[in-house]
């Protein structure tokens, strides 16, 4: 477990403690009785992969360097976004304008350098997870505020690709809207064959993940404290579960 997991588990109450226990004993009981989850849609940074929180260092300054006065409040609010949502909104323009266009240029450059610097990994235990998961029969798929540009590179960097260890990866660009929307998490089930949502875990490490989860009719929707975001942060958008990692997923299923 990262000193980051640790500190969220510290600052966890015990009110949150016995509510993740009471909750993993209920969605346990839940999938024995019938409520089997055949997808798993999961957040890419943060919550599958480590990557230092290099993205939302690189999203404010890049807001800086176009005009923005970004507090890291305000940059906390838009963790588990589309990418070009945040930069439009964090330097105070439509997403259209110009100013957002270059500024969203400039971020997937400047990301891509620091990836490259300081490449991402899988978080330990996830690969086994997933592995794990695809062979009990249940499909993976990769939701991700990030585009193409970055998202395919880093994926391919690790050794993660569609049939291989994945069964789809969805990126916002190719919705409607990003998360909280519910979009990625439809377009996953789409891509996978799963039409029923309440056979779907929907599971990350941010706030808008969770929000997402619960907008999609995910039957499970699970905070992962593996990322950016607090405990508390997680659990004041009621998720059905806290984990420590998404390398938990196959106990909790089993």
């Amino acid at each position: 477990m990262s000193e980051r997991q640790r500190a969220n588990h510290q600052h966890m109450s015990e009110r949150q403690r016995a509510d993740h226990r009471h909750m993993s004993d209920r969605q346990r009981a839940d999938h024995q009785h019938g409520c089997r989850i055949r997808l798993v849609a999961l957040d890419i940074a943060g919550t599958t992969v480590e990557e230092g929180g290099t993205v939302y260092r690189i999203l404010a300054e890049t807001a800086r360097a176009h005009g923005g006065t970004p507090s890291d409040l305000d940059v906390r609010g838009w963790m588990g976004a589309d990418k070009r949502d945040a930069i439009a909104a964090l330097i105070g323009v439509d997403r259209a304008d110009p100013r957002a266009v270059e500024a969203y240029t400039a971020f997937l450059t400047d990301l891509a350098k620091a990836y490259a610097a300081e490449p991402p990994a899988p978080l330990p235990g996830v690969p086994e997870a997933l592995a794990a998961l695809r062979v009990a029969g249940v499909r993976v798929a990769l939701t991700t505020g990030f585009g193409r540009q970055i998202a395919d590179p880093l994926l391919a960097a690790i050794g993660w690709d569609v049939s291989g260890v994945l069964d789809a990866v969805v990126c916002a660009e190719e919705v409607a809207a990003g998360r909280p929307a519910p979009h990625m998490i439809h377009r996953a089930m789409e891509l996978t064959g799963v039409t029923d949502p309440v056979a779907v875990l929907a599971a990350g490490d941010t706030a808008l993940d969770v929000r997402a989860g619960h907008a999609a009719g995910a039957g499970m929707v699970v905070g992962v404290l593996s990322g950016a975001q607090t405990a508390e942060e997680l659990a004041a958008e009621l998720p059905s579960v806290l984990l420590g990692s998404v390398a938990e997923l196959p106990e909790l299923l089993g």
